[in-house]
C-alpha cells in the first residue's frame, strides 16, 4: 500500500466523477521525463452536450506558416514551431550525450552516470517540445469543438507530405494528425460534426467567390488572386472559406448532408505537400464514416459521426 500521495496536478476532476459515480476501472503508473505519471481508465456517462453555436459552419484550413485559418473571421492561429525553436537546446545536449561513455552491447559496457544526467536532461527537453505541441493543439480543437456545429477540415496526405525533406519536419512538428484526431472525438463529445473533405478538393485553387478553379497555384504563391471576377486574398482564408461552401444545403429525405457544388478533381495528380494532404487514419473508435452525395464525382466530402 502507497497510502496517500501528493500530485502535481489537480485530481479535483476525477474525485467529482467518482462522487457522481464513475468507477475507476485501472490505472497505468509509468516513470517518463524524469517524474512518476499515473493515468486512469474511467467509466462514467458522458451528459449530452450542445455546442455554443449549433448551426455554425467553419472551414478550418491546415499550414505550416499559419498553423490554422478559419472561414469566420476567427483570428488564425499562429504556427508556434516548438521544435524548431528548441533544435539549438537539442543539439547542445546532444553533443553534451555524445561525449560521455554511453551503454555498448558489443562490448558489454555500462553507461556512466554523467551519461545518464545528461540522456536525462536531453529527454526531458524533448518531452518538453512534445508537450507544448499537446496542449497547444488542445487547446485549439477544444474551442473549436465547443463553439461550432459543424467542422469542415481537409483530408491531409500527411504520409505522403512528410516525404519531402525541405518539409518534413515543420509538417511534423505541427502535427496535422493530431488535430483531426482530436476533432474527431470531441466533435462527438459535445454534440457537433466533423466534415472531412476529399484530398482531390482543390480548396487552395478554387476562387471563393466565383467558383474558377486555377489550373496551377505554386505553393510560394501566398495570396489567391482570381482572373475572373478580380477577388484578392490570402490562400490559407481562400481555403477556408471553400471547405465551409461544401455544407451548402439539406439533402431531401436524408437529414442534415453536405453538397459540394463544384466538385473535385480526381484527375489532379498528386503534388507533394501543396495543399491536398490527408492526416494518418487515427479515427475515435465509436465513429463511422458516411459518405455525402455530390452531383458532380457522388465523392466529395466524408462525415464522421460518433454514435
Amino acid at each position: 500500500m502507497l497510502g496517500r500521495i501528493k500530485t502535481h496536478e489537480r485530481v479535483t476532476k476525477i474525485a467529482r466523477l467518482l462522487t457522481e459515480g464513475a468507477r475507476i476501472a485501472s490505472a497505468t503508473v509509468r516513470w517518463q521525463e524524469g517524474r512518476w505519471h499515473v493515468s486512469f481508465t474511467v467509466h462514467t456517462e458522458r451528459p449530452p452536450a450542445t455546442p455554443a453555436r449549433p448551426v455554425a459552419v467553419i472551414g478550418v484550413d491546415l499550414g505550416i506558416k499559419t498553423l490554422a485559418v478559419f472561414s469566420d473571421g476567427r483570428p488564425p492561429i499562429a504556427n508556434p514551431r516548438h521544435l524548431n525553436n528548441a533544435m539549438r537546446k537539442l543539439r547542445r545536449l546532444s553533443r553534451a550525450v555524445s561525449r560521455k561513455h554511453g551503454p555498448d552491447r558489443r562490448t558489454g559496457q555500462k553507461p556512466s552516470q554523467r551519461w545518464r544526467r545528461a540522456n536525462a536532461a536531453r529527454n526531458r527537453a524533448e518531452h518538453r517540445v512534445a508537450a507544448l505541441r499537446r496542449d497547444g493543439i488542445h487547446q485549439l480543437t477544444t474551442s473549436l469543438a465547443r463553439t461550432y456545429g459543424t467542422i469542415v477540415v481537409e483530408d491531409l496526405n500527411v504520409a505522403g507530405m512528410i516525404r519531402n525533406r525541405r518539409l518534413a519536419q515543420a509538417i511534423s512538428d505541427a502535427g496535422f494528425g493530431e488535430i483531426r484526431r482530436q476533432l474527431a472525438y470531441k466533435t462527438g463529445w459535445h454534440g457537433g460534426r466533423l466534415l472531412v473533405a476529399s484530398r482531390w478538393f482543390p480548396s487552395s485553387k478554387t476562387c471563393s467567390s466565383c467558383g474558377v478553379v486555377k489550373a496551377k497555384l505554386p505553393l510560394r504563391v501566398r495570396t489567391y488572386v482570381c482572373e475572373g471576377c478580380g477577388l484578392s486574398m490570402d490562400r490559407d482564408e481562400n481555403a477556408a472559406h471553400n471547405l465551409a461552401s461544401l455544407v451548402e444545403r439539406t439533402v431531401a429525405g436524408s437529414g442534415p448532408e453536405t453538397i459540394n457544388g463544384r466538385g473535385a478533381d480526381h484527375k489532379t495528380p498528386p503534388g507533394g505537400a501543396g495543399g491536398r494532404e490527408t492526416s494518418t487514419p487515427h479515427r475515435a473508435p465509436a465513429a463511422r464514416i458516411r459518405r455525402g452525395p455530390s452531383p458532380t464525382t457522388g465523392e466529395s466530402l466524408r462525415i464522421l459521426e460518433t454514435q
